[in-house]
This record gives C-alpha cells, structure tokens and sequence, in this order.
C-alpha cells in the first residue's frame, strides 16, 4: 500500500512539475504594461552604453600629451602646440587649444576660459544622462499601474461572474506582479547606470582640473617674464 501511495503521489506530482513556465512566458502574461516597459529596457541599455562609450572617447587625458603641450609653450611654439590639442580630439584637446588661443591675456582670462569650456565639454559628456534618471523614476510606477490595473480587473470579473475562487485570484496576482518586478528591475538598472556615468564624469572634471592647473603654472614664467 505504502508503495501504491508514493506511486501514486509522483504521479499527481509530475503534472505539477511539467507546469513550469520559461521566462519569456512569464513576460508575457504581464498584459500590456510590458510593452512600454520592454522599450524602456532598451533605451536604458542603449543609453548606457553610448554614454559609456562617449565618456571613454571624449575623457581620455594623455600625461603625454599635456607634457608636449607644456614643452611647446615653454619654447614659445604656440602653433604647433594648437595643433597637438587640436589633433586629440577630445574635450582636453578642444580645452586646451581654447586655453592657449588666449595666451598673452591676463591670467584670470585664461582661468576663465578654461572653466567655461571646460563646463561645456561636461554638459556635452552629460548628453542623454538625464534621460536615465527619467527612466530611473517612471519605469517602477509603470510598473505598479499595470499591477494595480490588473488587480482591478480580476475584482471587476469576480463581482460580474461572482466566482469567488482563490486560486483564480492568486493566478492572476501573481501574473500582474511580474509588471512590477519587471519595472523595478528596469528602474534598478537605469539608476545605477545613471550614477555610475556621472561618476566617470566626476572623475574626468578632477583630472582636467588637475590638468588645467598644471597648464597655468607653466604659463606664469612667460606672463611674469612680459
């Protein structure tokens, strides 16, 4: 008997364990909301690595170069020195060949024409960022309305069929739910995203600052030499 029994238990059993869903069906019973959801992924994902990529491109700052560069003024070759900015192009590049056209004017005039290129080059390394701080928010509240739009239908066909069935409400819970998960996830992703960027670019203002100092000490001796 005991043998019938567990026989008889995997048999009920195994029909359970066949009910398994892949991850794609299980998106799918989300309803609409993943529709917007699932392009909200992919420009989170394109934002990211175009950003990515223009940060790496426009952020590079060469010790080498800005060596040359000082070289260059130290020996009144200001040409060529333009010339060697302008070739990296890049946001030190495009800085410095600013900062050097504005050689043989005050000090503070060069300062300030460092500052605002440099707030330039970092409003253009910004570019699309804000775009994920928007997804950032909108995506988890997407998310919650198709939770919340789906609750409201399964009570809507409860009161008009009046078949008050617990595993009916639990099915369809637990396939409105996926909205939310799905739209924190895609919230999770753009938000760190979003910081991390912004961090690079930190670290590129600090390293052009460092930079941007080094370029103006060297320009003291031929000021002060005038």
């Amino acid at each position: 008997m005991m043998l019938l029994q567990a026989l008889t238990d995997s048999t009920v059993a195994a029909p359970i364990a066949d009910q398994g869903l892949s991850v794609i069906d299980l998106l799918a019973k989300g309803g609409w909301v993943m529709l917007p959801l699932g392009l909200l992924f992919l420009a989170t994902l394109f934002l990211i690595i175009e950003r990515f990529l223009g940060i790496n491109a426009n952020g590079k700052i060469e010790p080498q170069v800005i060596d040359n560069v000082k070289d260059f003024i130290q020996q009144g070759n200001l040409k060529s020195a333009e010339s060697l900015c302008r070739n990296q192009r890049n946001a030190s590049g495009r800085i410095l060949e600013r900062a050097i056209g504005r050689i043989g004017y005050p000090i503070k005039d060069i300062e300030t024409t460092i500052e605002n290129a440099s707030q330039i080059e970092i409003q253009r390394m910004e570019g699309n960022l804000p775009y994920l701080g928007v997804i950032a928010g909108i995506a988890p509240m997407l998310g919650f309305v198709g939770t919340i739009s789906g609750i409201i239908r399964i009570f809507y066909d409860i009161s008009i069929s009046n078949d008050f069935n617990i595993s009916t409400i639990a099915g369809g819970m637990y396939e409105k739910m996926i909205t939310s998960g799905s739209g924190l996830i895609i919230g999770l992703i753009a938000y760190a995203g979003y910081h991390l960027l912004n961090m690079k670019i930190d670290g590129f203002a600090l390293r052009l600052q460092m930079a941007a100092s080094d370029f103006l000490d060297v320009l003291q001796k031929p000021v002060a030499a005038k």
